[in-house]
């Protein structure tokens, strides 16, 4: 498995259409297990998106799907920032098989 865990951060008033535009695209990522947005609690802007992949390779793929692409642009425009971002093993939990 391959899991990212990573926060970015919403222009100014525009977290709320950005976590709409994210999820908007879930269910067409073949290979995605998990993939979970959630508000910051402290940063009214940010949130944190954890992901888990059935592989590095089926992540990579997705980034080149049009829906995917597509949801980007649209995205881009209502990002301010990246913030820290790292990459993981997942091996198992709820919901996930080991």
């Amino acid at each position: 498995m391959h899991g990212l865990i990573g926060k970015m951060t919403a222009t100014p008033g525009q977290r709320e259409a950005l976590i709409a535009i994210l999820l908007d695209v879930v269910d067409d990522m073949t290979g995605c297990l998990s993939y979970i947005v959630a508000k910051d609690l402290d940063d009214a802007n940010a949130i944190w998106i954890t992901e888990v992949w059935d592989s590095q390779a089926s992540h990579a793929a997705s980034l080149e799907l049009p829906v995917v692409q597509q949801a980007i642009t649209i995205a881009k425009p209502l990002i301010a920032d990246f913030g820290d971002s790292i990459i993981t093993m997942p091996v198992g939990g709820h919901g996930l098989a080991s």
